[in-house]
This record gives C-alpha cells, sequence and structure tokens, in this order.
C-alpha cells in the first residue's frame, strides 16, 4: 500500500516507523528535515512537497501540532486530491475544521477520516494507540489495515467529528486528572504518606485512573521529559473551552484544570511534560516529592 505520512513530531514519527515495520510503502513529508532523514535511513520515501506526496498517495495520513496547521495542509492537499483517495487526520483540533477538511475532499470523490489517537509517543512505538474514528463506515473499513499498524483499541465513533468529540472528552480528562493526582499526592506527603505506597494502593482502588498509573512515577523521579508536553494540553483544553462555549455545556472543573496548566505554560514549563504541574503544588506546599 502507497501511504503518505505528513507531520513527523513526537507521535508522527513512530506512527510512521510502525507502517514500514508492517511492510507499508511511506512517503514522508514534515517541514522540518531531520525526522525526515531518519525515517529514510529506514526505508521511507522523502517528497519534496505536500503535492508530491500527495500525487504518490493512495492513502494519505497526517499528525500536526495545531488547529491552522491542519487547515493550511489539507486545503493543500484538497487542491491535488483525486477520485478514491482516503485521507486521516490524527490531530487533535476542533469538530468544525474536520468538517471542513471533509467537505474539501468529498468534492474531489475523495474520503476523509478524523482519527485522533490517545497513548503517547510509547502507545505509538509499541503499537496500542487508541485510535478514535469519525466518518463513513466503508472509509473505515479501507483504512483499518493501516490503523492496525499502530493502534490496538480501534473504533468508528460515528460520522464525520465523532471520533474528535471523544478523543476531546479524554482530553478534558486528562487535563482534569493530571490536576487532581498532583494534588492529591503532594496532599498525602504533607499528611506523611509514601508517595508510592499511595499509587500503589489508590491506582488499584476508586480512585485511580491511568493518569495516575502514567504521573506519579514520573513526580517520584522527577522525569519530566517532554513526551505529552504542557503546551500540547493547553492547547487541547483551550479548544474544548471553545467547543463546550459553542455547544453550552459548562466546564467547571476543565476551567480549573486549564488555569493550572497555563500558570504551568506562564513558568517557562511549555516543554516539559504535563506530570510536571506536581510543582505547582510542591511550591505551594513547601514539599517536594523528589526532596527525599
Amino acid at each position: 500500500m502507497e501511504v503518505g505520512f505528513i507531520g513527523l513530531g513526537k507521535m508522527g514519527h513512530p506512527m510512521a516507523e510502525r507502517l514500514l515495520a508492517a511492510d507499508h510503502t511511506v512517503h514522508v513529508y514534515n517541514r522540518s528535515p531531520a525526522p525526515v532523514e531518519m525515517l529514510a535511513r529506514k526505508g521511507a520515501r522523502p517528497a519534496a512537497s505536500l503535492a508530491e506526496l500527495n500525487s504518490r498517495s493512495e492513502i494519505v495520513l497526517t499528525a500536526l501540532p495545531s488547529v491552522e496547521a491542519v487547515l493550511s495542509v489539507y486545503e493543500q492537499l484538497a487542491s491535488t486530491a483525486r477520485s478514491g483517495q482516503l485521507f486521516a487526520d490524527h490531530s487533535t483540533v476542533n469538530i468544525d475544521l474536520n468538517r471542513k477538511c471533509a467537505a474539501m475532499l468529498t468534492e474531489k470523490g475523495a474520503d476523509f477520516l478524523d482519527a485522533p489517537v490517545s497513548g503517547g509517543p510509547g502507545g505509538a512505538s509499541s503499537g496500542t494507540l487508541t485510535v478514535m474514528v469519525g466518518g463513513n463506515p466503508e472509509a473505515f473499513s479501507r483504512m483499518l489495515p493501516i490503523f492496525e499498524a499502530f493502534g490496538k483499541n480501534i473504533r468508528l465513533c460515528g460520522p464525520t467529528g465523532a471520533g474528535q468529540a471523544v478523543k476531546l472528552v479524554n482530553q478534558l480528562l486528562v487535563g482534569v486528572h493530571t490536576s487532581a493526582i498532583a494534588e492529591a499526592t503532594v496532599l498525602g506527603i504533607k499528611l506523611g504518606a509514601d508517595p508510592q505506597i499511595i499509587l500503589d494502593v489508590v491506582g488499584t482502588s476508586f480512585g485511580g485512573s491511568a493518569m495516575m498509573t502514567r504521573n506519579v512515577p514520573r513526580f517520584i523521579s522527577r522525569d519530566f521529559a517532554g513526551a505529552t508536553p504542557v503546551n500540547l494540553i493547553v492547547k487541547d483544553l483551550g479548544i474544548i473551552h471553545d467547543e463546550a462555549r459553542r455547544c453550552g455545556v459548562p466546564i467547571l472543573l476543565g476551567a480549573l484544570a486549564e488555569q493550572r496548566f497555563l500558570e504551568a505554560q506562564a513558568r517557562g514549563w511549555g516543554e516539559s511534560d504535563m506530570a510536571r504541574l506536581v510543582q505547582l503544588w510542591e511550591d505551594a506546599s513547601g514539599d517536594h516529592l523528589g526532596d527525599g
């Protein structure tokens, strides 16, 4: 299968690697050349432009960092799209943009799926991502073997925009849970509890969550390398805030989480992993998990 991949960042790069490992012919394009060169050494075929990549590919996947990037790329792709092509965007954006991309491509006889993912770079590398898909069932069936190269839990959630809606629910909970876990863990150490015991016991109790399992070990080890950066969560929570306002749903906990992430960003932690949020509570309490 001739597959194009555009956007080779923290998620796109390992996803493209998985496609290569599954014996697809992978054409790659990225704004900066280094990831393209790295993948070319593993067998990917670099493209000099979006139009060149589009001309070579039956299927085109994108994993882009912002709403603006997705709009710009899909306006260019739509100008050279052809009947029978299939596109999927793995970015987290607003639902209206997904529908606009679908409409532009439908005019050319191509299909579009919104297909945001969850699981982080580790999940992309191991092929265990959750893929939340919106679009028509026929296009989903055609794309499924591609998604299976990097995804484990792959679900058609409904028509265009439905995958994005589920992803935004996920990201709201990521922001809220990360904030809540940071607050609760710092409270625990102030009360004299061992953070590892908190994880071991609460992690298997009603208060546990995937974000607890992910973040508490990072709190303890001080591993704040930017696997899922603060800037990314700020971007997603901003989209969620706008979507909630559009449809009239109050998101009070989401707003509090957004303020905490904005504070972390203002402190210069934007490229740090979201687990660094714990330092906001540590600084306020005077105790840091890494002190002992």
